[in-house]
C-alpha cells in the first residue's frame, strides 16, 4: 500500500517561477543550468567541462571508524598537510571498552594527526559527525565530502556527498571527485504536517516510494515548493539526512529565512545566502510531497523502505510480521525470529525505544518527545527508552529548557552523543526483541545481534514523536497523531562554549614535527599486486538476495574496533551472511601468493589447463576470489566493504548492478574489477566455479566494455560468459591497472 503523501512523476518537468509546468519557452538543455544543483556543481568543477565533473570540496568530515584508514592511506601516498578543513569526530568507536585500548588508541591517533597535518578534532561524545558539520562546517552554496553515507546537508544549502575513504584521500592529495553531471530530480513540497507528524514520517514515505524502483538512484534531489515554509530547520534536516536511503547521490534545498535562522543561531550568519532555482529550471523527474496527507509511519525490519503507516501496520500486524519472519528465515537459515508474539489483543508491543543520531537526536525531535512524555511514564515493564542528543550543545539546551528533566522523570535514560544504536554498538535488544528507533537504518543485524550465535532481533524505524507516544502507552506501538499533547515552541540557542573548551581547531596550523601516535592495532596496508595480463577468479560467495548491504559485506558493531587493522578486520568479511567466505578466500589467496613466489600449485595448474598452456599462463594470470551478488553495496559508504575483500585476495565482483556509486567506487579504488552482467543474462554458477578473463589488462587499458570470459564449473565443463565494465574514467583505469589507489599514488610519485 502506497503512502499517499508522496507521488512520483516520470518524465521531465520545468519549474517556471516556482511552479511545475510541462512545457516552457526555454530549451530544456539551457533550463537544466537553472537548477540549484547544477550551479553548485559547476562552481566546484575544475575540468572546464560541465558534463565531466572533477569536483574539489570545501570541507571534509570523517568519524573514528574511517579516519585512521584514510590518513594512513594518504600518508602512504605522500600527504604532508590537510589542504582543506577536515573534521574528525569520535562518535562511532566512542565506547572505549570493546577490544581493550584500541578505540582510544584511534582517538589519540586522530588528535595527533590533527596536530601534525592541520585538522579539526572533535573528542568522543561531543557531537555526532553530521551534527558537527551542520553546526560548524556548512555554508550555502558549498560542498562537503564525508566518509559516511549520511553526509547530507542539503537543507542548509550545502551539497553533502558520502563516499568511501579513498575518495577523501584523493581530496587530501589535491585530486578530485570525478563523475558525469548527474540528473536532478525536483521534490516539490506542499501543505503543512499535522500534530504528531515528524521528519521520519516524511522520510520513510519517500524512501518507500523510491528505493526499490531506483527512481532517484545516483541523482541529486532538489527540494522546493510552498510547503518548505511550514517546516522548521530540524524537520528539514531530519528528512534530508534520510535521502541517502533512496540511493540518491546528494540533495539540495531552496534556502529561506528559516535557513538563515540556523546560521544566525550558530553565530555564522555570513555563511547564509539565498539559493533558489532560476526563473525557468528543468528537472529530469519530479516528486511531489503533500504534507497535509502525511501519516505516522513505521519501517519494519530489514530495510527503511519496508514501510507502512502505523495504522495500516497495527491493523494487519500478524500478516505483515509473518512476512518479516519469513524473510529472516531465508536470510538466517536455521534461525526463527519470533515477531508475531508481539501481537496481543489487537495491539503490537515493542520491547525498546531509541531516539539517536543524525536523524533522531535533533533538538526539536527530543523536545517534542519530552512534551509527549511529560507527566507520563515509560512503565516498569520490559519496554525501555534511551535518548541520545546529537551534540553537547543540543544536550545543554535541552537541559536548560527542562526537556531533559521531563524525560528523566518519565523513566527515559539520557545518554551522550553517540552513533552506536544506529550501527549495532549500543542498546542491542534481547533475543527476539523488537526495537523501535528514530535512527537511519534497520538493516539485518544493524542492531548488533549475532545470528551465528543463535541471536536474532530487529529494528523498526519510527519518528521520535510516535516512539514517545509508544513509551507513554507502555510499549504499545502508537501513532503520535492519535494522542493529545501540546507542541512546544522553544527557540534553539547554540552555546559554542563547550566546543571552544574541548575541540582542537587545527586547520592551517600543521606541525610537521608533531609526533604521529600509533597504537598497536594501527597497521599499514599489505602490499597489493598490479593487474596482470589475465585473471582467474574462483567464486567464494554467491548471494542471490535482491540487495546485499555493506553491513552484510562487512558487519558493523563490534567489528568497528578493528577498522584500523586491515588484516584483523578482514576476518569478519561476510561473516553474518556467508560464514565460509573468509576461509575460502584465504585458501584461494594462498595459492596466488605461491604463484607469485614462482611455485605451480596443482589446483591452479589444473584450472588454467582448461584455458591454454598452464605453464605459460601461470606467470601472467592473477588468481583471486570473487563475490557474486545481484545488487551489492546498499547502505554505508565504508570502504572496508571492498578493502576487506581485497586484503583477502579478492580481485573481482560480478553483479547485475551496483546498489550505489560509492560502493562501486570503493571497489575500483581497491583494485577490485567491478564487473556487471549484460541485461537479461543469467548467472547459474556456484561457489567453487572458476571464471577466466583473458587479456583483462589490455582491455581495461583500452576502455573496452565487453570482456569475453569462460566459466569452469566444478563438473569440469566450460561455458562462455560475457562480463562488462562501463564508464571507467581514465584515472579509474589507471588505478585498476596499478592494483589499488595506494599503488596509483606510489606510481605517480615515480612517473
Amino acid at each position: 500500500m502506497s503512502n499517499t503523501c508522496v507521488t512520483l512523476h516520470d518524465g521531465g518537468i520545468f519549474l517556471v517561477n516556482g511552479v511545475p509546468a510541462q512545457s516552457a519557452s526555454v530549451d530544456a538543455g539551457e533550463a537544466r543550468k537553472q537548477t540549484i544543483a547544477y550551479n553548485i556543481l559547476s562552481a566546484h568543477n575544475t575540468s572546464g567541462d560541465d558534463s565531466k565533473l572533477r569536483i574539489k570540496f570545501d570541507a571534509m568530515v570523517s568519524h573514528d571508524i574511517t579516519y585512521v584508514g584514510i590518513i594512513q592511506t594518504a600518508r602512504a601516498s605522500g600527504l604532508t598537510e590537510f589542504p582543506l578543513p577536515y573534521a574528525m569526530t569520535n562518535c562511532h568507536n566512542s565506547l572505549c571498552a570493546v577490544g581493550g585500548t584500541i578505540n582510544e588508541d584511534d582517538h589519540v591517533f586522530g588528535l595527533s594527526a590533527a596536530k601534525k597535518f592541520g585538522g579539526i578534532y572533535v573528542p568522543a561524545n561531543q557531537s555526532v559527525i553530521h551534527s558537527y558539520a551542520r553546526e560548524e562546517l556548512t555554508a550555502c552554496g558549498n560542498m562537503i565530502l564525508g566518509s559516511d553515507s549520511h553526509t547530507r546537508y542539503g537543507a542548509l544549502g550545502t551539497m553533502g556527498v558520502g563516499e568511501g575513504g579513498p575518495e577523501l584521500v584523493k581530496q587530501l592529495l589535491n585530486n578530485t571527485w570525478d563523475l558525469n553531471m548527474p540528473e536532478v530530480v525536483l521534490v516539490y513540497v506542499t501543505g503543512t504536517p499535522k500534530r504528531g507528524i515528524g521528519p521520519h514520517d516524511i522520510a520513510l514515505a519517500l524512501v518507500k516510494e523510491t528505493f526499490a524502483n531506483g527512481f532517484v538512484k545516483n541523482c541529486v534531489l532538489e527540494f522546493t515548493g510552498p510547503g518548505l515554509a511550514n517546516l522548521p530547520i530540524d524537520f528539514r534536516n531530519g528528512i534530508d539526512v534520510m535521502t541517502t536511503e533512496t540511493t540518491c547521490l546528494s540533495s539540495i534545498w531552496e534556502t529561506d529565512e528559516i535557513t538563515k535562522g540556523h546560521y544566525v543561531a550558530h553565530e555564522r550568519a555570513d555563511k547564509y545566502k539565498k539559493l533558489a532555482p532560476g526563473a525557468c529550471a528543468y528537472y529530469d523527474r519530479f516528486i511531489t510531497i503533500d504534507l497535509d496527507k502525511a501519516e505516522s509511519m513505521i519501517a519494519l525490519p530489514f530495510h527503511p523502505s519496508n514501510a507502512y503507516t502505523i495504522h495500516e501496520f497495527v491493523e494487519n500486524a500478524d500478516e505483515i510480521l509473518a512476512g518479516v519472519e519469513a524473510e529472516a528465515a531465508a536470510k538466517f537459515k536455521g534461525h526463527h525470529y519470533d515477531l508475531r508474539s508481539k501481537v496481543r489483543d489487537g495491539k503490537v508491543y515493542a520491547d525498546q525505544g531509541v531516539i539517536a543520531g543524525c536523524s533522531g537526536g535533533l533538538f526539536d525531535n527530543i523536545d517534542e518527545a519530552a512534551a509527549i512524555l511529560e507527566n507520563n511514564s515509560c512503565g516498569n515493564g520490559y519496554f525501555s527508552l534511551n535518548v541520545y542528543p546529537t551534540s553537547v550543545p543540543v544536550s545543554l539546551e535541552l537541559t536548560k529548557i527542562g526537556a531533559t528533566a521531563s524525560l528523566l522523570k518519565a523513566g527515559a535514560i539520557i545518554k551522550p552523543s553517540f552513533c552506536g544504536p544506529c550501527f549495532g554498538a549500543g542498546d542491542v535488544p534481547a533475543n527476539d526483541g523488537l526495537s523501535i528507533r528514530h535512527t537511519t537504518r534497520n538493516f539485518p543485524n544493524r542492531e548488533g545481534s549475532k545470528p551465528s550465535d543463535g541471536q536474532l532481533c530487529g529494528v523498526a524505524l519510527m519518528d521520535a514523536r510516535s516512539i514517545a507516544a509508544t513509551a507513554a502507552n507502555g510499549g504499545v506501538i502508537t501513532a503520535a497523531t492519535d494522542i493529545e499533547y501540546k507542541v512546544p515552541k522553544h527557540e534553539y540557542h547554540f552555546d559554542k562554549t563547550v566546543y571552544t573548551n574541548r575541540i582542537y581547531y587545527g586547520f592551517g596550523k600543521a606541525d610537521k614535527d608533531a609526533e604521529l601516535i600509533l597504537g598497536p592495532n594501527i597497521t599499514d596496508w599489505p602490499k597489493m599486486e598490479a593487474l596482470t595480463d589475465n585473471m582467474l577468479v574462483e567464486l567464494a560467495a554467491v548471494i542471490r538476495d535482491p540487495v546485499t548491504t555493506t553491513d552484510e559485506l562487512i558487519p558493523s558493531g563490534e567489528t568497528s574496533s578493528y577498522r584500523s587493522n586491515p588484516l584483523r578486520l578482514s576476518e569478519f568479511a561476510l561473516s553474518r551472511r556467508v560464514p565460509e567466505y573468509v576461509g575460502r578466500s584465504k585458501a584461494i589467496h594462498a595459492l596466488d601468493l605461491a604463484r607469485q613466489a614462482g611455485e605451480a600449485p596443482e589446483k591452479l595448474v589444473n584450472a588454467l589447463s582448461h584455458f591454454g598452456d598452464a605453464s605459460a599462463l601461470l606467470a601472467n594470470t592473477q588468481f583471486g576470489s570473487c563475490v557474486f551478488a545481484n545488487r551489492p553495496g546498499d547502505g554505508s559508504a565504508r570502504e572496508q566493504a571492498a578493502s576487506c575483500q581485497k586484503v583477502l585476495g579478492g580481485y573481482a565482483n560480478i553483479c547485475y548492478e551496483y546498489a550505489t556509486k560509492r560502493y562501486r567506487s570503493n571497489c575500483i579504488n581497491w583494485g577490485i574489477l567491478p564487473f556487471t552482467l549484460p541485461e537479461g543474462a543469467e548467472f547459474p554458477y556456484e561457489e567453487g566455479d572458476f571464471v577466466f578473463i583473458p587479456d583483462v589488462r589490455a582491455k581495461i587499458a583500452a576502455g573496452d566494455v565487453d570482456f569475453p570470459a569462460k566459466v569452469l564449473k566444478k563438473d569440469g565443463s566450460v561455458a562462455d560468459i560475457t562480463l562488462q565494465i562501463r564508464g571507467l574514467t581514465d584515472e579509474e583505469k589507471t588505478i585498476i591497472l596499478d592494483g589499488c589507489l595506494i599503488n596509483y599514488y606510489a606510481e605517480q610519485n615515480k612517473r
